[in-house]
């Protein structure tokens, strides 16, 4: 298969005329500019980044949680009780509609990869399923329908918060002892045998308020292989919780008691103090961050420009998927530095604008973030690609960084007419090829789900 490019953002800088052949395997095999053109053609051509945080089942919620209930005091609490109530209701084959339809919009938003966050792994009353990894298998099959390149993150939960409490009504179905999680992890494995050899498996504990500290400090010798991802550090009383409990600020804590390098993507750390930003960035681990989610849930501002002046990496994911939007992801990244900061262009630097550079940052920490070799158009990388309509009046006439600047504060994800992930071709002028068949089977699912709040 070969891909020809007016232009394409190579690790050298922007090129024109570039060919791109992919291999059967789905990765790319070479990379020439000044190329005859042949093959599939496009405008321009970039990597396609990971979305590195997704709750697939909570897309269903997108837009039932917007009218304030008999708390005068309505935030992040109150809208986690109303999710307890929905997912009380899912079934697998809801998970399984419901991910996909997810997987679907990623890839026509520009991303090839979703690191799937799974946490909903039981029966509603927190029973087991039959089969431990059913709802893994959902996620996968989702993953197999779309062609998503996947990273599958099971979650271990064990209580309800920092002091050992019992999980409630809802949590219950995420629940799960040491040796029950370590069946469910392997379950999990083994649900990825059936996708592409590009799938990869790693592993979340979910917080430091659900997973017992004396296992959060062994976690990565536990599981000595693939990424690790956790939340850390999202809200003002969980800071309180885990600082009244265990002595110290979540990010302190961690930083003190956990081995945290390159393996790690810390889920959204906005509220770290400016001392915490910058010895979180010294561990080499990614921050995984929801612009959007963040903004919703009134989370707090990520600490961006001081991370990434300290060299720290850093990804975005869609997390609560209420609009999956990657230009979007960056333009809420970017102008919540310049309101708090008072500040423009905060991400820019002296030879590449605010686009070019949030672009190239997500890209790598992606990629670190995942485990997977992506992020850049090499050979012997995947053929994770996205192309722009560069037909389109946003883009006309512009060329190099700012066309990555149009695309993210002028434009939109309509933007993006191709996808290919590990050299799947699963967006083509725009539509995601199976979207018909996958948006009926959604359709089915909000039926079925409605009044569920």
């Amino acid at each position: 298969m070969q891909i020809w490019a007016e232009s394409a953002l190579l690790p050298s800088g922007w090129a024109s005329e570039v060919a791109v052949t992919v291999d059967g395997s789905g990765r790319i095999a070479t990379v020439e500019a000044g190329a005859s053109k042949a093959g599939h053609c496009v405008g321009l051509l970039l990597p396609s980044p990971v979305n590195v945080h997704s709750h697939a089942f909570q897309r269903a919620m997108a837009g039932l949680t917007e009218r304030r209930g008999p708390n005068p005091s309505d935030n992040f609490w109150t809208w986690r009780e109303l999710m307890f109530r929905f997912l009380d209701r899912l079934t697998p084959e809801h998970v399984e509609a419901i991910a996909a339809f997810v997987q679907m919009e990623m890839l026509e938003s520009g991303y090839s990869t979703s690191a799937e966050f799974h946490y909903l792994h039981h029966a509603p009353a927190g029973t087991p399923y039959e089969n431990i990894g059913e709802m893994s298998e959902r996620i996968t099959a989702a993953a197999n329908r779309t062609g998503i390149g996947l990273c599958l993150l099971p979650v271990q939960y064990e209580f309800g918060g920092c002091d050992g409490r019992c999980l409630g009504p809802g949590q219950v179905r995420f629940g799960n002892g040491p040796d029950q999680f370590r069946r469910l992890h392997d379950a999990a494995r083994d649900a990825l045998k059936g996708l592409p050899e590009d799938a990869q498996i790693g592993v979340a504990p979910h917080s430091l308020r659900a997973v017992a500290s004396e296992t959060l400090k062994s976690y990565a010798d536990q599981f000595p292989a693939g990424p690790i991802h956790m939340h850390l550090a999202e809200q003002i009383p969980e800071v309180e919780e885990v600082q009244a409990q265990w002595g110290a600020r979540p990010v302190e804590w961690a930083l003190e008691h956990m081995a945290l390098d390159d393996r790690w993507c810390l889920i959204h750390c906005t509220q770290m103090t400016p001392s915490e930003t910058i010895r979180l960035a010294a561990t080499g681990a990614v921050a995984g961050l929801c612009p959007i989610t963040e903004s919703s849930l009134g989370d707090g501002i990520f600490d961006g420009v001081r991370w990434a002046g300290q060299g720290g990496r850093l990804a975005v994911g869609s997390d609560s998927n209420i609009r999956i939007a990657l230009s979007e992801e960056l333009r809420t990244l970017e102008y919540s530095q310049r309101l708090r900061d008072h500040t423009r262009a905060a991400f820019a630097t002296g030879g590449m604008s605010t686009g070019r550079r949030l672009f190239e940052h997500v890209l790598q920490g992606g990629a670190q973030a995942a485990g997977r070799r992506t992020g850049r158009l090499e050979a012997g990388h995947w053929a994770d690609m996205l192309a722009l309509d560069t037909t389109s009046v946003i883009l006309r006439g512009f060329g190099g960084d700012t066309v990555l600047d149009a695309w993210t504060f002028a434009g939109d994800d309509g933007l993006v007419s191709d996808v290919w992930s590990a050299g799947r071709h699963r967006v083509r002028q725009g539509r995601h090829v199976a979207r018909t068949e996958i948006v009926a089977d959604y359709a089915k699912t909000i039926d079925a789900l409605q009044g569920a709040l």
